[in-house]
């Protein structure tokens, strides 16, 4: 008969293990649950996941289910390590890993492409089929996604079409190709990321990329989370193709952290003018570590920045410091952050002292980070506007 307190102690001591204590998942640490049909320690949030899953994955709590013998048994030679070399054996290259601070569709689609549909074992090729893979260069991914459009704001039905082969993603107002294209967007400069709170979707994606020396953003979502993942991934695909043909010396360790990326803070904060005698006015701000920017917004769902700051580093002029404004004409909020840069002075108001703190940290990770050869690039072009 199995002793249930010792079971437990086991079973706690192979959560400890270096291989066991990250969520197999998402690698948020010490995991407390366990998928005992797959030999994997998961998290909370993944082991919801997994429940619905229950043909592939069945899941208990290390410490308040019983585990008998044979359980205790098949984990000690299971496990996460065990379980990443089957499951996660052909992970492309270009392939989101997600982390446990991501949103709900990519952890979900991410835990049933490794055991529900197999796409990572080796037997099967990633990308899916719809994906063209029949040649390296001809690749191409198309379909249909709801896009937010000028008018009420509105998401209408949009044809979009990826390439590989000429770097583009397209999308077009009317199903029929023949008409041309809406927008045809180089891979070069986009970014995507997922937005459900801001869009309002579960599956909600941001699209960004440069036109005129501006940043445009398209917003769109699928109803199906296979599919918007599936287009995330394709994007991934076809920047990571971009970049190996851009950089062909960089490893691909190092290519992957240019991919894609997520915006280190995002939220709104009141802006005043140059002289600091303006009114303050409520914008929407997004702060793009890799770039730089410090982009502000009229909304959170505008397709193009009323502004940019760049930052630089403290050897370059540049330093952030909270602050209390001596004019504060119009502004409703009191928490200041004073952004220096070396052809003027930047005044925001955050509407609660967290706000101010976050902002502050943020921008100051930034700034402590070296300059890279391209960042000189982007503020003179920057300044040369202002």
């Amino acid at each position: 008969m199995a002793n249930k307190d010792r079971n437990k102690t086991l079973l706690l001591e192979l959560g400890k293990l270096p291989e066991n204590n990250q969520c197999a998942d998402c690698s948020a640490p010490d995991p407390d649950w366990v998928s005992y049909k797959l030999g994997v320690f998961v998290c909370l949030n993944c082991s919801g996941v997994h429940r619905n899953l229950s043909n592939i994955s069945r899941v208990k709590s290390i410490r308040l289910d019983f585990w008998d013998d044979e359980l205790v048994k098949f984990m000690k030679t299971n496990g996460n390590a065990t379980g990443r070399a089957t499951y996660e054996k052909a992970v492309p290259a270009f392939y989101y890993r997600p982390q446990q601070e991501d949103c709900a569709v990519l952890r979900e689609q991410w835990i049933r492409a490794k055991y529900e549909r197999m796409e990572f074992t080796g037997e099967t090729k990633y990308p899916p089929l719809a994906y063209t893979t029949a040649e390296h260069r001809s690749r191409f991914y198309e379909g249909m996604l709801w896009k937010k459009g000028k008018e009420k704001g509105q998401f209408q039905r949009r044809k979009f079409v990826l390439s590989e082969k000429e770097f583009t993603l397209a999308y077009f107002n009317k199903e029929d190709p023949s008409k041309g294209p809406k927008a045809l967007i180089s891979i070069k400069d986009v970014n995507v990321t997922f937005q459900p709170e801001k869009i309002g979707h579960a599956h909600g994606l941001q699209i960004t990329y440069q036109k005129d020396s501006h940043t445009r953003s398209i917003f769109v979502y699928h109803e199906s989370g296979e599919e918007i993942v599936n287009w995330f991934n394709a994007i991934r695909a076809a920047r990571f193709a971009y970049l190996k043909t851009a950089y062909p010396t960089g490893s691909d360790k190092e290519l992957r952290t240019r991919i894609t990326r997520n915006y280190l803070k995002e939220g709104y904060m009141e802006k005043t003018g140059p002289m600091q005698k303006e009114t303050f006015k409520k914008r929407w701000f997004i702060l793009d570590s890799q770039d730089r920017k410090l982009l502000y917004f009229k909304s959170q769902l505008d397709a193009e920045e009323l502004g940019v700051v760049f930052i630089g580093t403290d050897t370059n002029g540049y330093s952030v410091s909270e602050c209390i404004p001596k004019r504060t004409r119009g502004n409703r909020w009191r928490c200041g952050v004073t952004v220096d840069t070396p052809d003027r002075q930047f005044v925001f108001m955050c509407e609660q002292e967290r706000e101010q703190r976050e902002w502050v940290e943020a921008l100051r990770q930034v700034i402590s980070k070296p300059m890279q050869p391209q960042d000189y690039t982007t503020e003179a072009n920057i300044r040369g506007k202002s």
